[in-house]
């Protein structure tokens, strides 16, 4: 029975104007050197020029895997929480969303979870397929909390760092399984940029 293992990636550190920098170029090398050995077939990216660029880096270490974009993969908010789910350190990031916002990133997100959060098909053959996805940290926090079945409010607060290594394993016939989340083995201390308040991030 084959496999669909999917490496997901936050796209490298950026600018303020979301071109990848020398920083962000240097974690996606290392992050190319490190999928080097895995026969990946595709390295999928959002349309955002950050992420397109990183995935161009990783794929250079990749011989063979087909490059492209995927519209799913874009930056977005996936569930708008109700304020009985929120934690009240969420609660002004909310404020002024509207209900078609909330509904437009839904709908990107189920657009996501069915493109890539599915199985191979039982009859397509018993080769494992593996597929790297250079994405944003909230796409990652959904289809973390879609492996794990969790609440769908669950995506908040599962920050990823740049170009960091999550990996989801899924079978036919079987639940997702987490490998990894958040892995930063690849990068040295100073590269380990997340982004997010609480400055550089550990394993």
């Amino acid at each position: 029975m084959s496999a669909r293992h999917l490496y997901l990636a936050r796209h490298g550190a950026a600018d303020a104007f979301g071109d990848l920098t020398d920083v962000g170029r240097r974690q996606s090398d290392l992050l190319g050197e490190r999928l080097a050995r895995v026969p990946v077939s595709a390295v999928w990216h959002s349309p955002l020029p950050r992420a397109a660029a990183s995935a161009a880096v990783v794929a250079r270490h990749l011989r063979g895997a087909r490059v492209a974009e995927a519209a799913e993969l874009v930056d977005h908010v996936p569930y708008v929480p109700a304020r009985s789910e929120t934690p009240a350190s969420w609660a002004g990031f909310f404020d002024g969303w509207d209900e078609a916002e909330a509904a437009a990133g839904r709908r990107t997100a189920d657009t996501l979870v069915a493109r890539f959060a599915t199985p191979p098909d039982p009859g397509a053959g018993t080769d494992d397929v593996h597929e790297v996805l250079v994405t944003h940290d909230y796409p990652i926090a959904w289809l973390v909390r879609h492996a794990l079945g969790a609440p769908p409010e669950r995506w908040l607060g599962l920050n990823s760092a740049s170009t960091a290594l999550t990996v989801i394993e899924l079978r036919p016939g079987l639940p997702p399984t987490l490998v990894m989340f958040n892995d930063l083995s690849h990068l040295p201390d100073e590269l380990r940029w997340t982004g997010f308040p609480g400055g550089a991030a550990r394993p």
